[in-house]
This record gives structure tokens, C-alpha cells and sequence, in this order.
């Protein structure tokens, strides 16, 4: 038996045995995403490029589970990490057949491309949707349930996971190819890079992507800084850059003149796997000698080592007899529609909600979102077999009569290309006329809120240039709220927007997933109680914002924000009342109690923040626990967490972590300890002085 065959050795020894197999020019083949076959060695044809963000995406049916940032809402270790386990359940599942069937294209391996654990620091960038929000923490502890639901515990890994994009990324898309972020050290350490160094250490990601942008200077995919970063911190599995963000170094960067010095460049810094082109310029690169075989051999060995990890040179792994009734099965499906129930968030409510069925004949809904599917899937997403849009799922569960109208187009100013402007917004206002109440969908889709290249109108190449909903939907919202009856509006987007509108109620649905429909129409109607918080600030206003290309974290994200907040990071509402008492700290852990005051079963999640008062520490406060909690009414628990080290420490302006100050005071409650949010909820946090 061959070495690189025998199973009782290490991934690192079968993948030397196999890598000095091959000639140059085979393991210089073998760093491109579309690697082909070698058959002499048993070698199939692979592409490494497969995503699976909220289950398997881009590669045919797969159960859709929220957008990242709906999941995030959750605020629920256990159901992201479920999702990541239905997510490459699918993923083998899907990935025998094809195999099978010789079909080794793009979309279709076991490398998903997930999750994206980039900080959600600024409410334009388009592609926040794909992240956990703007927090660190919340960001780590989600990316590393996701990565271990994702690969699994077995004797092999179910799929391979991917954090990406390393590091300092999140817009503007529109200049990302040339862009520089420039960070400090405090901000790249308390912000930027901890996500990163949980899923390392902890969850033992086995792939790390660079971004498309500058690092200070440095190219993300050959930078110094990063790259050693993953080295002081154990990394031990393979580097890969973003799509075609290689050739950026001549094109755009200007850090090297051609390709192959592009290609030698990335290959010499740490760059294992090249998505893109510029690694067929790998042998023009050996014969100017600006790379060595040992380069070339460095990265195959990592590369061949996860492929042994995913079992695909075993005789056979756990996964194997994995059927495809699994795609898409009623418990995963029953399971994308709890987690769509408990991401949708409840910003307002005047007591409205929920709705007694039986006082409305009949219900107007009315927007582009209301029967929009994209408004369902969010971006890098897969296609359900089933789909109950938010008209439907208000179908579905209501006795009486409901009527329609889109209302408007997403943002173009007339549905039909040879009507007048405004041509659906007389049937929306018959709607409203006709209707005892009104359920107002707008918001966004992936067509105008994304990453750059995959949306298609002129909203700055996928990120917004405010807060505010496109022009034709303010037109439909004035309208449609000037009839004067209840107006409930729902918002689907993947990040913060402003309605600009006094109405009755407000819930903030991202983008929910394959059964969006039936999740609202649950909550409108009472027979699920709204638990999701928001991962990130709603902010009033973007014009007070910091400049969008300013990567420095003052007045950003609730740690240090200084005001123009609409809805807070945390915040959300239930139909019932929770309160949060008797909290405790001992040994480095935090106790307290919460009581269900209220007359209705509920799910609240208790929130735990900390703020230090030394010289280093941020500004406000940070998160530094939560926990959802189911409840009945009158029922009382006591929930209890583990505080991390960190939670007592600070980082210094050199970007290191260090114990600083002795003085801390600890928070618990069902939101953020801030003034608004005491007044949105009537509610304050407990709290407790901790000296450490």
C-alpha cells in the first residue's frame, strides 16, 4: 500500500507521500481552485470553490435557512451550529451523488466558503448580510458554532470550513480592488482579527481566506502582519485567496508589475490555493526563479493534507451511505423555519401585535417585498424546494379575506417599463382603502444590497448610500400610512434601515429564509412570540456617520458609538414581559435570574455586558455573554455563564491584550445597559461592581 493510502498515518504524512509524487508542473496545477485530475495517483478532478453561508448555496436544492445576519439575530450558539451541521449534512449528502454521477464542477465539493466572520462596522456595506453583526464576540462565538456544526467531529472532516475574508474588510465595495484599510493595533486586535483567532484556536477552521483589499499597506492575500498572525496562533490548515483578489496586486494594488510576480508574491507569503487565474502564472514564475520547488511543495502538502482530512483518498468514511432523501427534509426544513421565527426582530409595538384574527375581515398587503422570493434568500444562497413568501404565509394562516398590491417597484420608478412613474401606487392606496389593516413588506433584496459585481443598479456597487428605503418605496410608505388605518410594516434587508414612518408596529425580518412567510405570519398572529435581537446598531441618520472608508473604530458599533442611534445592538421585543434579577459573580461566573412576568410563553435571550474603567477600555461597554432562554408564563431561571478571560482585559494602543484597571461593572438583562434601550423597553439591566 501506498503511503499516501495507508489510513493509519497522519493527514501530514500521507499528504508529504503524495505531494512528492508529483512534478512541478502537477503541484503547481494543484493550486488553482479548479485542480484537475492526476490519475495516476488516484487524484480526481476537484474544485474547491463550494459555499454554504445558510445552507448549501449555488450548487441546486438545499434547505435556506436565514441570511448570516438573520441567524446572528438569534443570538443561539446551539441552532447556528445545528444549521451548520443540516448545512454539510446536505453538502456530503449532495456531494456523493454528484461524485457519483462524475459531476465535479464549481459548488459542488466539500470546501464550503464559510462562514463570513468579517465585523459588520459600518450599515452601508452591502455585504454586512453575510456576517454576525458588528460585535467580536458575538461574531466568534457564532463563527465557531457554525465552523464546528459545519465539520463536524468524526474520524474525518464532513466539509472543510472557510474564515473569511482575512481581515480588515467590510467596504466599500466599489473600490475594494485598490483599496488600503488602514487600522491601528488596537482596533486590529479588540476588533478586527478576534473572530478570526477564536475559529483558529477553538474550532480548528481548517481554511482562511484573505480579502480582496490592503492590509496597511500589504495586499490581505501576501500580508505580513496576517500571515503571521495565523502563525503565532497554530493555524494548521491551508490559505486561500478571494476570487481573482491576486491579480489586484498589478492590476489595481501596483505592489508587483506582472503576474507571475503576482503569483510568486502571494505564493511565498502563505497564499496556498489561488480562486482566480494568477496561479497559471506559477511556472512562468519558476522559470524566473522567483518561487522554488520547495514553495510549490509548502503549499501542496497543505492542500493534499485537507483533502486526506475530508476522507477522499480513504476506502471508505462515515458519510459515505449519507442518502439524498436528506436534502431538504422535513426536519431540516421544520428546523430553517423555527430558526426563521427566532431571527425575526420587534422594534415596535403599540400593542397591536399580536392580531386577534377574528376583529379583521379583511387585511391589505401591500410592497415589493410582500410576494418577492429574493426577499426570502438574501446573497450566496441555494434554492428551497418550497417557498412561502411573507403574501402567502398571511394566506395561509388568516381566516378572512386578503388583498394585494406590489405597490411599487424595489427602487426603479414604475413596475411596468411603459407606464407612467409611480403606476402601482393608486392600487395601493385602494388596498389600504379596502383593508382594515395593513401589512406594509418593503426594504431591499440581494439586487441592490450585496457584493459588488452580483448587484445590478446604482446603489454604489451593492452598498448603500443611506439608511433610508429607495425613493420609491418612501413614496408608497407616505401613501400608504396617509389612509390612516393600522399599518404593521416588515422590513426585509440584511442590514440597518429607517423607515421614517410612525406606524403601528415594526419588524425587522432580514432575510429569512425559504419559509419567511410562515415565520411572520406566526408572529403577526400570536402562535410564536417574536425573540430576535439586533447584531447590530440601527442608526438614525448616515450623513453622521464616520467617512465609510475610515476603518478606525471611534463612534462605531455600539462600544463606541456617541449617539444618532434609532434601535440599539441587543435590542428587540417579545409579546410578554422578562425581567432579570439577583445577579451574581463568583469563581468567573456570572449568575442571574429571569421571570416571564408576563401572560404568554416566550423566548428572551439574557444578554450579559461588561465595562471596564481603565485607560483602554472601550468607551461604553461590550457583550461579553448571552443565552436564549425559553419561558412560560410566570416561570423564573436562572442562567448561568462562563465570563471569558478577556471580558477583565483591555487592549493597549501596541494591540495587545492586558489585565488593566481592577474596577468593572457587570450587566444582565434582556438588552443593552444604555439609556435608550431602558427606554425603548421600560427596563433597566441589573448590575454589579466586580473588582478583579
Amino acid at each position: 500500500m501506498e503511503k499516501y493510502m495507508d489510513e493509519a498515518l497522519s493527514a501530514i504524512e500521507r499528504a508529504e507521500d503524495l505531494t512528492d509524487r508529483l512534478s512541478v508542473q502537477e503541484m503547481a496545477e494543484q493550486l488553482k481552485y479548479d485542480a484537475p485530475a492526476v490519475e495516476r495517483l488516484g487524484i480526481s478532478a476537484y474544485n474547491w470553490w463550494s459555499e454554504g453561508l445558510h445552507g448549501v448555496a449555488r450548487a441546486g436544492t438545499a434547505t435556506m435557512f436565514p441570511q448570516a445576519i438573520g441567524m446572528a439575530a438569534m443570538f443561539d450558539e446551539e441552532a447556528v451550529r445545528k444549521a451548520g451541521e443540516v448545512t454539510s449534512t446536505e453538502a456530503r449528502a449532495k456531494y456523493n451523488e454528484y461524485s457519483a454521477h462524475d459531476d465535479r464542477d464549481i459548488y459542488k465539493g466539500l470546501t464550503l466558503w464559510s462562514p463570513n466572520i468579517n465585523i459588520f462596522r459600518d450599515p452601508r456595506w452591502g455585504r454586512g448580510q453575510e456576517t454576525y453583526g458588528e460585535d467580536p464576540f458575538l461574531t466568534a462565538r457564532l463563527g465557531v458554532a457554525y465552523t464546528k456544526g459545519l465539520q463536524g467531529d468524526g474520524k474525518v472532516l464532513r466539509v472543510a470550513a472557510c474564515a473569511k475574508h482575512f481581515a480588515v474588510h467590510s467596504g466599500p465595495e466599489a473600490t475594494r480592488h485598490e483599496f488600503d484599510a488602514k487600522a491601528n493595533m488596537k482596533d486590529m486586535t479588540e476588533t478586527y482579527i478576534a473572530a478570526f483567532e477564536a475559529l483558529v484556536k477553538e474550532a480548528k477552521v481548517e481554511s482562511v481566506m484573505g480579502a480582496y483589499n490592503r492590509v496597511n499597506g500589504e495586499p490581505a492575500c501576501a500580508n505580513t502582519f496576517l500571515m503571521n498572525k495565523l502563525e503565532e496562533w497554530g493555524f494548521d490548515g491551508h490559505f486561500v485567496s478571494d476570487c481573482w483578489a491576486i491579480r489586484d496586486f498589478h492590476t489595481n494594488h501596483g505592489v508587483t508589475k506582472t503576474a507571475p510576480e503576482s503569483a510568486a508574491l502571494a505564493l511565498k507569503k502563505g497564499c496556498d490555493l489561488n480562486c482566480g487565474n494568477t496561479y497559471l502564472h506559477l511556472l512562468a514564475a519558476y522559470g524566473e526563479k522567483l518561487i522554488t520547488d520547495e514553495d510549490l511543495r509548502k503549499s501542496c502538502v497543505k492542500l493534499m493534507r485537507t483533502r486526506i482530512r475530508l476522507g477522499m483518498f480513504d476506502k471508505s468514511t462515515e458519510y459515505d451511505g449519507l442518502d439524498y432523501d436528506i436534502v431538504s427534509c422535513d426536519e431540516h426544513k421544520k428546523f430553517a423555519l423555527e430558526c426563521s421565527e427566532r431571527s425575526m426582530v420587534l422594534l415596535k409595538n403599540n400593542g397591536i401585535l399580536p392580531l386577534d384574527g377574528s376583529k379583521y375581515k379583511t387585511i391589505g398587503v401591500i410592497g415589493p417585498n410582500a410576494d418577492s422570493v429574493p426577499a426570502l434568500e438574501g446573497n450566496y444562497n441555494g434554492k428551497a424546494d418550497e417557498y412561502v413568501t411573507f403574501l402567502s404565509g398571511i394566506r395561509e394562516a388568516f381566516e378572512g379575506r386578503v388583498i394585494y398590491s406590489e405597490g411599487c417597484h424595489l427602487y426603479k420608478d414604475r413596475c411596468m417599463g411603459l407606464a407612467l412613474p409611480d403606476d402601482r401606487l393608486a392600487e395601493a392606496e385602494i388596498i389600504a382603502e379596502h383593508s382594515d389593516i395593513v401589512v406594509l413588506c418593503v426594504g431591499l433584496d440581494a439586487t441592490i444590497e450585496g457584493e459588488e459585481g452580483d448587484t445590478g443598479n446604482e446603489f454604489s456597487s451593492g452598498d448603500k448610500n443611506d439608511l433610508r428605503l429607495p425613493e420609491s418605496q418612501r413614496k408608497l410608505v407616505k401613501t400608504v400610512m396617509a389612509k390612516g388605518k393600522p399599518v404593521i410594516i416588515v422590513t426585509a434587508a440584511g442590514s440597518a434601515i429607517n423607515v421614517e414612518a410612525d406606524c403601528d408596529a415594526l419588524i425587522h425580518a432580514w432575510y429569512p429564509g425559504q419559509f419567511g412567510g410562515r415565520a411572520l405570519a406566526n408572529i403577526l398572529f400570536g402562535k410564536t412570540s417574536p425573540s430576535g435581537k439586533l447584531p447590530v446598531t440601527f442608526y438614525e441618520d448616515a450623513s453622521k456617520l464616520p467617512d465609510f472608508s475610515d476603518y478606525s473604530m471611534k463612534n462605531r458599533t455600539y462600544r463606541y458609538a456617541e449617539g444618532n442611534i434609532l434601535y440599539p445592538f441587543g435590542f428587540g421585543l417579545t409579546y410578554s414581559e422578562t425581567e432579570c434579577s439577583e445577579l451574581s459573580y463568583a469563581d468567573g461566573k456570572a449568575s442571574v435570574k429571569i421571570t416571564n412576568t408576563g401572560s404568554r410563553a416566550v423566548e428572551d435571550v439574557v444578554q450579559f455586558y461588561i465595562k471596564g474603567h481603565s485607560e483602554n477600555a472601550v468607551p461604553n461597554h461590550s457583550l461579553c455573554g448571552f443565552k436564549r432562554v425559553a419561558l412560560d408564563a410566570g416561570e423564573s431561571k436562572v442562567v448561568q455563564i462562563t465570563l471569558p478571560e478577556r471580558a477583565f482585559m483591555a487592549v493597549n494602543e501596541k494591540g495587545e491584550w492586558v489585565k488593566e484597571g481592577s474596577e468593572f461593572t457587570l450587566y444582565a438583562g434582556t438588552s443593552q445597559p444604555d439609556s435608550l434601550s431602558t427606554k425603548l423597553t421600560g427596563k433597566q439591566c441589573t448590575s454589579l461592581k466586580i473588582n478583579s
